[in-house]
Formats: C-alpha cells, structure tokens, sequence
C-alpha cells in the first residue's frame, strides 16, 4: 500500500518511467517504499549512500542527469544527527537537471524547503490512492543505476536490469540464505551499496521474507547492540560482514 501511494505521489510530480529518481536516505522504512515505488512506475533509481559527501552527491546526480531527489530532514547516527538535508541543499546548487525534492520528516524541528521544489513525504502521500498500475517494461529495462565508491577514480555508474537481476537475487536469496516463512531475517548492510539493494530489499521480498532495517552503529549505545535486536526480534538468519565478525570478536 505504501509503495503504490508513493508511486503516485511520483507520478503527480511527473516521473515516468525512464526518468532517473537519485535516493539519499537513511536505513528507514521509506527508503524501502521508495525503491520499490521507482522500480513500479520504471523510473530507475541511484542510491547514495547517506554518509558521502555534498560533492559526491552533486557528482551522481549529474552523471545520472536525475530528476528527482528524495532525502530526509536528518539522519541518526551514534546518537547525533546526519545533516542529509543540508548536504542535499549544497550539493542541488550544482544540479541544473533536479526539478523536484521530497524529504522526509525523520528527525524534526526547524527544516529549510524551497518553495516550489521541495515537497514533504507525508504530504505527498496523504491523499494518494492505494493501488498503483505497475508500468510494463522490456526485461531488459533499467532498474537501477548504483555508482562505485570513487576510492580508485571517478565513480561509475553500473547498471542492472530487470529480468535477469531479479532472477539472480530470487534465486542466490534461496540458495544460500534458505528463508522458511517463519524466519525473521536481517542483512546489516546499507542500501547505499549493492548487498543492501541484493540482500536487504529485492531478495528477501521476492522470498516473502520478513526483513529487517536499523539505522546507526553497531557499537552504540553499547557494544551488544546488534545482539539485542536480534534477542528483541528473535532473529533467526543473520547476515552481517567479515569485518564486522572480527570486531565482535576482539570485543
């Protein structure tokens, strides 16, 4: 219900398909809605990872000439507040092919908006119905666009396509995690980098399963936190990095 209300808040602000729509957004449910609501109306989306910069921003923006950027007011993290609408602001003084801005109202208080382009998530949906027609698509139209870090030169743009990506997650989520209906299972990568998009969205929803989201640290407020959710959760497939692994364990 919330993807299809979303993608006709999407359409009223005039994305079709084919038009590029750029994410910057916390680990929040919305960015789940909105990646799916992109994705029903073929409009490909470019997540950016909620930690870059303004400029690295500015710079998917451009190369992927986008049209619409959805962000949010703030962030948490370690228990302050990531500035993802002030970076937003700097880096949209540079990206001449941004017409639109939708933020959601994640942290609250006082929130610049420029009259005209930026538009509220909750005021958006508010009267959009609840069904949306899926936009027919070629299997081998875009569904998304997500950039490489820039750590070895200028960010690329990678692009996958429908049938075979959705095939590919359906299929690996199967193998390799084997989601029983019963399962509670969470991935604890970002959706700014292509496991979130894998492993976080499009492959356990394909598998029915109930997926989880947290935003913020491992070690904050304490270095149990990734052990209590999965205690308050109960869950039972847990997906996290090597990295992450050798640091619970040196701890």
């Amino acid at each position: 219900r919330e993807v299809c209300r979303f993608a006709n808040g999407l359409r009223k602000l005039g994305i079709q398909a084919g038009d590029r729509v750029t994410l910057y957004m916390p680990m929040i449910p919305e960015a789940v809605v909105a990646m799916l609501a992109c994705a029903r109306i073929g409009a490909p989306h470019s997540v950016v990872f909620g930690g870059f910069s303004a400029e690295a921003l500015k710079d998917r923006v451009n190369d992927s000439r986008s049209r619409l950027l959805i962000t949010a007011d703030g962030g948490w993290r370690r228990g302050s507040v990531v500035p993802l609408k002030r970076n937003a602001d700097e880096a949209l003084a540079s990206t001449p092919t941004v017409k639109k801005v939708v933020v959601v109202r994640r942290i609250g208080g006082d929130c610049p908006m420029k009259p005209g382009r930026d538009v509220w998530w909750q005021e958006l949906v508010a009267n959009q119905g609840e069904t949306c027609e899926a936009q027919p698509l070629d299997s081998e139209a875009m569904l998304y666009l997500l950039y490489t870090s820039g750590t070895t030169g200028k960010p690329k743009g990678i692009v996958h396509t429908l049938g075979g990506y959705m095939v590919g997650c359906y299929a690996t989520t199967q193998w390799i995690f084997d989601l029983k209906e019963e399962d509670v299972y969470w991935c604890t990568a970002d959706i700014g980098w292509v496991t979130g998009h894998s492993y976080v969205v499009y492959g356990p929803l394909l598998s029915g399963a109930t997926t989880l989201l947290y935003e913020g640290a491992p070690d904050h407020p304490g270095r149990d936190r990734f052990w209590a959710i999965v205690e308050k959760y109960k869950v039972s497939v847990f997906y996290t990095a090597p990295t992450a692994i050798r640091a619970f364990m040196k701890w």
